[in-house]
């Protein structure tokens, strides 16, 4: 037997807590668990409505996925508006007969990233033409005919990514790190890359730009089917990570190549390969000062294949046009920020058809603005004017000389606004109910799809008419009703800095008595929490209901309050986003009677749970106990991508992940902390958690620690259960009452 000096102190000065809850019968009398099943078994009533719904081109019927009520398996399923008949296309288990769905390490890695916890068909493309759908299971291909159901098999196994040439005569896809494509008609399978190995791939996104760039694609076709563009992965200098199999242990570890914050990121570059296979045309641009290649877009046959790239730290980003003769680039637009460069929500630059103009979105003035830049990358005008309420570009049309924008001036809230591009006008809004809208369009601009979720509990999807935004029907839903609705009110904290905040009480609240609180916390950059969307709180009340106030708040850092709030974090994670969060729950609590202050714990996942440890160690006066999700502890150990983006390079910033890292504080901990890790995350390594076990036991702290068999999402309705109970275990114990008559905080 191999000794592992590093686990060996930590197994001694940690209680392990495996909560055994009552069995099914026992909970079956508990209101609250049986509440709480329903939540995660219809994943907070959302499993049972349209997934991922798309126009036909001619606009006359919908495709989309659904499960069940409480099934995660998507099936595939067509809408006609007119008729307002639906039918279902095709169900995996047709195509499965009888066996398992057989997904593949690389297909699991895809889906974690994307946070995809689905099954059966998760995703499909619809062809050009739409006569046609492409959906992978298994690993195999199948092309399915609208018109009369047939099914066909393409040959092959191991896809991933496949995607349907603009002309709808072949297939794109990626099978063991090349890139093929698969003629239709013939059905001949050409391998148009080579030379794949354990490090070297094709047409497959690399480890950060899954996770971190929201871009999960490698290749990307013409829009003449003649060509295609590909990614190579070069990880050879990555660092690997290796997660063993606790249950199995006589297995193999899983290899992942790992670039953390300061070291080697993988090696990108792109290249052009004809149709048919043949030589790569390498495309070239200064890849050693511009190493992230964010954004390929390739989408109007008048307008050039376009690249987004950014230097290291993200402080610089190029978009480059492409000459496809040659691979030679040349800059269109060049954008600096002191901080940091975000990622638009939607991939820019969106061009019109003519490809004599794109628009672009940018933060250079200090809010989101949508612009539209000629050929030759100058300003024509702004869309948008510089204030908040501009989110994203949804869609573009011509004929009528319009987008359709989403955003708010309460970033709370998401609204659809219809903006003119020739005459300065006031942008004319499509969506009345308070909650957060979204929507997909397609060619035809007759009718769009509306996805809601409202501050009074309705949510789907429906369809509306573009022209007034009137609605036509809804999309078939077969999702379960909520049997009630969040006791929530979303308000904003007095004071100088107002945030905005969330609180979920007790259904059965008393006014005049004081009720310990729980921070729902995240507290990080790139996310926002405090949304007028119930469903985000249903859990909240859940833990509300068996005595609490649940508090939310989205301090400094968030998005949608402007570049500068933002950008406040810059070079420290910590301090700024423990100040607001302690200011916000003080503020609230002098406004609001009911919360106890003298009983506050914490509870966060990822970066929340990041946060949540730092704040029972650093602010002990608000913080009585922390429950400790999945922490990075320190950012060393973190991707680059995220890292290095708020904290810089470590060589060249290391007080920033000194003043950050969770170690640095470890022996100021004098409040009970509950930590939750799973043993193989993929994202934020079960390391870190060892890490804080190990600091805690040399400065003689004493700590609960509940490992758990799983990955960074934790879907699994009796594991979220479980989790969950054990969660409410701790703060019972913490903070009801006799709680302040323990004896003082340990030291």
């Amino acid at each position: 037997m191999r000794f592992q000096p590093l686990l060996a102190p930590f197994l001694i000065g940690i209680v392990f807590h495996l909560s055994v809850l009552p069995g099914p019968a026992a909970e079956a009398e508990s209101a609250d668990l049986r509440y709480f099943r329903e939540l995660v078994e219809t994943r907070n009533y959302l499993l049972g409505q349209p997934v991922s719904p798309e126009l036909t081109p001619d606009g006359k019927a919908v495709i989309f996925l659904r499960g069940g009520a409480r099934d995660p398996v998507l099936r595939l399923y067509e809408f006609t508006i007119a008729e307002q008949k639906l039918r279902e296309i095709l169900a995996p288990e047709k195509l499965l007969k009888g066996a398992d769905e057989n997904i593949s390490a690389e297909e699991r890695s895809r889906r974690e990233r994307a946070r995809q916890s689905l099954r059966g068909f998760t995703s499909f493309e619809l062809a050009k033409d739409g006569s046609r759908i492409l959906v992978v299971l298994s690993g195999k291909l199948y092309v399915i005919s609208r018109g009369d159901g047939q099914v066909e098999e393409l040959p092959g196994s191991g896809w991933i990514d496949p995607h349907f040439a603009p002309d709808g005569t072949a297939v794109a896809a990626v099978s063991a790190g090349e890139l093929h494509v698969i003629e239709l008609g013939s059905r001949a399978d050409i391998a148009v890359t080579s030379g794949a190995s354990e490090t070297l791939q094709h047409g497959v996104a690399e480890f950060v730009a899954q996770e971190e760039m929201d871009r999960h694609e490698g290749f990307w076709w013409s829009p003449d089917s003649q060509w295609l563009s590909y990614q190579e992965t070069d990880n050879s200098g990555v660092e690997t990570r290796y997660i063993a199999d606790p249950l199995h242990p006589e297995t193999q570890p899983a290899k992942n190549p790992y670039p953390r914050a300061g070291t080697q990121n993988a090696k990108v570059r792109l290249g052009l390969v004809a149709r048919g296979g043949g030589g790569t045309r390498w495309i070239e641009w200064d890849r050693e000062k511009y190493p992230y290649l964010t954004r390929v877009i390739w989408k109007e046959a008048a307008a050039p294949l376009c690249i987004r790239v950014q230097n290291r730290t993200q402080q610089e980003e190029l978009l480059l046009t492409v000459d496809p003769e040659t691979g030679a680039t040349r800059e269109l637009l060049h954008e600096t920020d002191a901080a940091w460069i975000n990622l638009d929500p939607k991939p820019m630059p969106v061009w019109l058809m003519d490809g004599r103009s794109f628009f672009w979105t940018t933060e250079r003035a200090g809010y989101w603005q949508l612009e539209l830049h000629s050929v030759e990358g100058g300003a024509v005008r702004a869309i948008t004017p510089v204030q908040p309420g501009f989110e994203k570009l949804m869609d573009v049309d011509e004929s009528s000389r319009s987008v359709v924008t989403a955003g708010s001036a309460d970033p709370r809230e998401r609204h659809l606004f219809r903006v003119s591009l020739d005459a300065p006008s006031e942008p004319r809004r499509l969506t009345i109910d308070s909650g957060r809208h979204d929507a997909v369009f397609g060619e035809s601009k007759k009718h769009f799809l509306h996805r809601y979720d409202l501050l009074d509990g309705r949510s789907g999807w429906a369809v509306l008419r573009s022209s007034d935004g009137g609605k036509v029907c809804d999309l078939p839903s077969v999702a379960e009703k909520p049997s009630s609705l969040p006791a929530l009110e979303l308000t904003r904290t007095d004071g100088a800095r107002p945030m905005d905040a969330a609180i979920v009480r007790p259904k059965n609240f008393r006014k005049g008595q004081r009720y310990p609180v729980i921070l729902d916390v995240y507290a990080g950059p790139n996310s926002k929490q405090v949304v007028a969307r119930p469903e985000r709180y249903m859990i909240n009340q859940w833990m509300a209901d068996r005595g609490y106030v649940v508090v939310t708040l989205d301090g400094r850092g968030t998005p949608g309050h402007g570049r500068l709030w933002e950008r406040a974090i810059r070079g420290n994670f910590i301090d700024v986003a423990l100040e607001d969060q302690c200011a916000g729950l003080q503020a609230l609590g002098k406004k609001y009677s009911e919360l106890d202050l003298t009983r506050v714990g914490a509870v966060g996942w990822s970066f929340g749970g990041y946060f949540s440890v730092m704040a029972a160690m650093r602010r002990p006066d608000i913080f009585r106990c922390a429950v400790v999700g999945a922490p990075v502890t320190t950012w060393e150990n973190y991707d680059t991508f995220y890292t290095e983006r708020y904290l810089g390079l470590p060589e060249e910033n290391p007080e920033a992940y000194r003043l950050s890292s969770v170690l640095t504080y470890a022996k100021e901990l004098r409040r009970p902390i509950l930590l939750i890790h799973g043993l193989t995350d993929d994202n934020v390594y079960f390391q870190h958690s060892v890490q804080l076990a190990e600091a805690l036991f040399q400065a003689g702290k004493t700590f609960q620690f509940l490992p758990l068999l799983g990955t960074h999402m934790v879907s699994d309705p009796v594991w979220r259960l479980r989790r969950q109970s054990r969660i409410m275990e701790f703060f019972e114990a913490e903070l009801k009452p006799g709680v302040a008559e323990k004896a003082p905080p340990r030291r």
